[in-house]
């Protein structure tokens, strides 16, 4: 019999219990974006552990009265899913923002229940999406140099294992454990003075290749409000891994204009892999530095000013005069 609850956040907070610990919570959050809600839901729905999982979903409140009539058609969605262990929906009565919902979200199931899987609404996952997540999560959730898993790759990149470590956390479809969220730093002005102090900018920052000590930085001038860079610095400051995949079990579909970030024009597309990935325990544990440089060559492959300005001018072509 499946359980819903639809109650205000302070009540969800007070009514938790734990859950069956061999399946990890899916945390999954939402705002004005029907289409994509229903699109990641019905692709949960597809993998065979949904049944078994319970699913948390955070609806975040309308930030103006433009966005009104979509939040209220994604929340009339929401409160008819079926097909999880128990659906759990928090309705927030004010707009929190991504990165506020997303902290406090984590924060907030991760204790009681251990272990999370985080999804946003503009993703798809793959059918063994699920088992792949929650194996890894049960390999890896006694070793502390592991602290995240992603399940995401958009480099595709030919020769890279299946799975690998490296120090660099995605965000696209992503788990983590208790131990673990400890870690996460919110304070990105006292994580950019760790990365500068140690002179640790240029490998953070993929041999220079990728500009993540400027989203840091953006972040600590109040340009952006990134949690996912404040949790890769985290990391990486405390010098713990993320056990990455070489074959993609997620799509981010965001990039349509839909969303805050848009645009990609296909930068960051993947493939989804429909099969089963297995999880085996990577020792040592280390950085996988064959992976780390293909994301280096990702990078120099995409982020140059002359792949930029090819980018720019096939947008433009097409009618898309945006940043």
């Amino acid at each position: 019999m499946v359980r819903q609850t639809v109650r205000p956040f302070m009540f969800l907070q007070n009514q938790m219990k734990p859950m069956d610990k061999n399946y990890a919570p899916i945390l999954l959050f939402v705002y004005n974006r029907p289409a994509h809600t229903r699109n990641i839901v019905e692709s949960l729905l597809a993998n065979s552990l949904a049944g078994q999982s319970e699913l948390f979903i955070f609806s975040d409140e309308a930030k103006d009265e433009s966005s009104r009539s979509a939040v209220d058609e994604v929340r009339k969605y929401i409160r008819r899913i079926k097909g999880f262990k128990e659906i759990h929906i928090t309705e927030r009565n004010e707009n929190w923002g991504l990165a506020k919902s997303i902290i406090a979200g984590v924060s907030e199931i991760i204790e009681t229940y251990e272990k999370v899987i985080v999804l946003e609404d503009d993703l798809i996952v793959a059918p063994f999406f699920l088992k792949f997540m929650n194996d890894a999560l049960t390999v890896y959730q006694n070793e502390p140099k592991v602290g995240h898993i992603q399940a995401c790759d958009f480099t595709q990149a030919a020769g890279l294992p299946d799975t690998f470590l490296i120090k660099w956390t995605g965000s696209w479809g992503w788990a983590t454990w208790k131990r673990a969220w400890k870690h996460f730093n919110p304070d990105g002005k006292a994580l950019l003075a760790e990365l500068e102090r140690r002179k640790l900018t240029y490998t953070f920052d993929f041999n220079g290749k990728y500009g993540y000590t400027r989203m840091l930085r953006r972040q600590t001038e109040g340009k952006n409000n990134s949690w996912a860079i404040r949790w890769n610095a985290s990391l990486f400051l405390d010098d713990i891994l993320s056990l990455n995949v070489g074959k993609s079990l997620v799509q981010n579909n965001g990039f349509d204009g839909s969303g805050t970030n848009c645009g990609g024009g296909g930068l960051y597309a993947s493939n989804l892999y429909m099969h089963e990935l297995p999880v085996k325990a990577i020792r040592p544990i280390e950085e996988n530095m064959q992976a780390r440089q293909a994301y280096v060559s990702y990078y120099a492959r995409t982020n140059s000013f002359l792949a930029k300005a090819i980018r720019r001018i096939k947008r433009t072509l097409k009618g898309d005069f945006g940043a």
